[in-house]
């Protein structure tokens, strides 16, 4: 396996020894990784390779059977107010936006500061609009959800994660539910937050992304990480035969 070799200040993330299962299905097996601050992880692999699981895992949205898992050097709290904080701290876009269908996008970016973060309405619906202009929706401000593209629908969801000021921001399959020609439009988000430094996980199909965005690619398969390196060295000189499978499939079409 490649030595890809980062910072060695504490990691914003920290996966040791995670065991899953879902019934008799071992989904991620002896996990062992680490994120450093400002790295942009990319993690690809097969459809059930344990990837969204893994992503779900670090704000346990997956309870973990086995294992610790750290975000910013503090073990995950088992629930109540302390997950609440620290859900607060780590931001996710998912495959579904997760929007407030019956609140205008301007009240679906503010709500987590005010109700969470207990910032004042003005200040929140200032920085909002700032958020809103960054991915390119500040005229959809006043619309409802579904009246909006599902382009825009993304690009809402990551804004509204943002307004939280999260150490880390995790992506699960965050284009898959999107029309081919909306997909460039949040991608293109998300590589400026990459140059910007935010921290973040993406588990992704999108190869392009991971090539352009990437400081790191992780492959996964069957629970397991099966190899991790730049993006250059993955995507040239993959040194699984399960990574030189996928890839082969993946880059033929």
């Amino acid at each position: 396996m490649a030595e890809v070799t980062h910072s060695t200040s504490t990691p914003v993330v920290e996966l040791v020894g995670v065991n899953k299962h879902f019934g008799e299905l071992h989904v991620l097996r002896d996990i062992d990784l680490t994120v450093s601050k400002g790295e942009v992880l990319v993690v690809v692999g097969p459809s059930g390779s344990g990837k969204s699981t893994m992503c779900r895992a670090i704000n346990r949205l997956e309870p973990i059977d086995s294992g610790t898992i750290r975000v910013d050097g503090v073990p995950l709290p088992e629930e109540g107010r302390p997950l609440a904080r620290l859900r607060s701290d780590v931001g996710m876009v998912f495959q579904s936006f997760n929007l407030f269908a019956h609140r205008s996008v301007l009240d679906n970016v503010t709500l987590g500061p005010v109700k969470v973060r207990k910032v004042k309405k003005a200040e929140a619906k200032d920085e909002a609009m700032e958020l809103l202009s960054r991915v390119g929706v500040q005229d959809q401000a006043d619309k409802l959800p579904a009246q909006l593209s599902g382009g825009q629908q993304q690009r809402v969801a990551i804004a509204r994660a943002l307004a939280m000021h999260p150490k880390v921001m995790l992506f699960d399959e965050p284009t898959s539910a999107l029309d081919p020609e909306m997909v460039g439009e949040v991608l293109d988000v998300m590589v400026s937050l990459a140059r910007d430094g935010m921290t973040m996980v993406v588990v992704t199909h999108e190869m392009g992304f991971a090539r352009k965005a990437g400081d790191r690619v992780v492959f996964m398969a069957d629970g397991q990480l099966v190899e991790q390196a730049t993006p250059d060295e993955f995507f040239t000189h993959p040194q699984s035969t399960r990574a030189q499978d996928f890839l082969s499939k993946i880059l033929s079409h």
